[in-house]
């Protein structure tokens, strides 16, 4: 599913216009991006909670030529699904 067909989903259950939906989508996107680069976890019960978590620094190695490469430590968006998604789904 892509976001197009995210925002026509979001219309139709909730009897809105597409705009609306598209405004309302784009707002959620823009919350969570906020409160994740602040380093807040957002949690919505019953769906899943949306961190940052830190990924150290490792080595790796050059698939073409085998050498050795440094990869710098990252901070990483995550996402862990709640119970009631895990229930829907399976």
């Amino acid at each position: 599913m892509n976001k197009s067909e995210i925002i026509d989903n979001i219309a139709a259950s909730a009897d809105i216009p597409k705009a609306v939906a598209g405004k309302a989508l784009d707002a959620f996107v823009d919350s969570v991006t906020g409160a994740l680069k602040e380093g807040d976890d957002v949690v919505l019960v019953g769906f899943g909670t949306f961190s940052v978590k830190e990924r150290a620094e490792r080595t790796g190695r050059n698939p073409s030529t085998g050498a050795a490469i440094k990869i710098p430590a990252a901070k990483v968006p995550s996402f862990k699904a709640g119970k009631g998604l895990k229930d829907a789904v399976n």
